[in-house]
């Protein structure tokens, strides 16, 4: 099988691809979404990369996969996976289609989750929290903008077992198209899984690492790694460090259904650029789906500026607090109260990426960049707080101060940005499914 890179519109290079498909492959892929940007695709419905990024990639694999009369499979389509996402890969596809002239059997598997359905199995004591997460509450599914269920291997198997060349489905675990491939070539689980794992982030398991095409060959108890392009390779440690990727366990991974135990598994050298790994086992477990939520959390604006007056650098702190109390007296002369906004401060240069958890408090920069949001419910106001916040940073007087007006540098004019309307993820819960199908319906088409 064959990835092409880490996520749909990142981009691989197309002699990587022309190389990848001199094998003999049974599959060509690329996830098509991820959690990771936050929350702010699943809650607006947009998409994490352009159209134009996105379209590049799935015509160079639709014309692969068509050529070579192998499936193509794309999971999570357009970052998030919810059902505007979807489409919007599903109108490519067929534009890509048209002006090619293809023609193929198409699957699109849905996976945004009905509130009613969701609150009956909330009621009927089905959906429990994971990690930190509290219990589930009925008010939190109805400010949810949109709900989406990660799909196992499930759904593919039975869009593959129809007969569908092309698949586009929405949000899924990573592994899970890669898995159903093998699955549904017969082998087991365990290497299926392994080797989902490995091709979720294309190249990740090779060095150096990047956006390009990696390939597995998938065994009855072994999985062999290689980077498609001579210019990477993979490596026993990089394989490894792949297989700790965005997991609590480095060696436990949960799945829906199941456990994929990699504790005894070997990672061995066969070239000086393939890594086989053996060993990995998969225990079944009572199904389970992840769900993933997004609410409103109000609207924001934002201003940029920097700092150089070792003064003004040497007190921030004092500077800031008495920012904010100014920008709280000024606003509150139109009716906005202090508790109507957030107003945030984030000092690059200082502890602008570790907040609270900066570990070095006692160096001093020669500069600063600040960045200012305010985040309130209506736009209205979140313009209003950050102009005030912006000119009341330029003119506040501090002690020592050298300069007779302006304390900040903006590299823009104008200044305010207004970023519109900004969420928050709402839902860290598992729902059981009646089966590992009803919660997502699949279509199918003959393009």
């Amino acid at each position: 099988m064959l990835s092409a890179s880490g996520l749909l519109g990142y981009g691989f290079p197309e002699d990587s691809l022309k190389l990848g498909m001199q094998r003999d492959l049974h599959m060509v892929g690329v996830d098509g979404g991820s959690s990771d940007p936050g929350p702010h695709y699943l809650g607006s419905g947009k998409c994490v990369n352009s159209r134009m990024a996105m379209k590049r990639d799935m015509a160079l694999l639709l014309k692969a996969a068509m050529t070579h009369r192998i499936p193509m499979i794309i999971g999570s389509c357009g970052g998030a996976g919810g059902e505007p996402h979807l489409q919007t890969c599903v109108d490519i596809l067929r534009e890509i289609a048209r002006e090619e002239g293809f023609h193929f059997k198409l699957a699109v598997i849905h996976s945004e989750q009905k509130k009613d359905w969701l609150k009956g199995k909330l009621a009927a004591g089905k959906v429990h929290p994971l990690g930190a997460a509290g219990p589930l509450q009925t008010d939190t599914i109805d400010r949810a903008e949109r709900i989406v269920g990660m799909m196992g291997p499930e759904p593919y198997l039975e869009a593959l077992g129809q007969g569908a060349q092309i698949i586009l489905a929405g949000r899924s675990t990573d592994p899970a198209p890669w898995a159903a491939l093998a699955m549904h070539r017969g082998l087991p689980p365990a290497p299926s899984w392994y080797a989902g794992k490995m091709l979720e982030c294309g190249t990740g398991a090779a060095v150096p690492k990047g956006h390009d095409c990696q390939l597995a060959a998938v065994g009855t108890d072994y999985v062999d790694m290689e980077p498609a392009s001579p210019a990477r390779r993979c490596t026993p440690l990089s394989v490894a460090i792949q297989a700790l990727h965005e997991n609590a366990s480095p060696t436990i991974h949960k799945e829906p259904g199941g456990m994929l135990d990699t504790t005894d598994c070997r990672i061995e050298a066969v070239s000086d650029r393939t890594v086989r790994i053996s060993g990995m086992r998969w225990t079944p477990q009572p199904y389970t789906i992840k769900l993933e939520g997004a609410e409103l959390a109000g609207y924001s604006a934002m201003t940029i500026a920097g700092a150089r007056d070792p003064g003004l650098i040497g007190r921030m702190d004092e500077f800031l607090k008495t920012v904010r109390e100014a920008v709280a007296f000024k606003t509150g002369g139109f009716g906005v109260r202090a508790d109507d906004y957030r107003l945030v401060f984030r000092r690059y240069g200082r502890d602008g990426v570790m907040g609270e958890w900066e570990p070095e408090h006692d160096a001093t920069p020669h500069e600063v960049g600040l960045v200012v949001e305010a985040i309130a419910d209506n736009q209205e106001i979140a313009n209003a707080v950050i102009a005030i916040a912006r000119v009341t940073l330029l003119h506040t007087d501090f002690p020592g101060r050298l300069c007779k007006e302006g304390n900040m540098a903006f590299p823009f004019s104008p200044s305010d940005i207004e970023r519109g309307a900004v969420y928050q993820f709402s839902l860290r819960h598992v729902v059981e499914p009646d089966d590992p199908l009803s919660m997502f319906p699949i279509e199918y088409e003959s393009i």
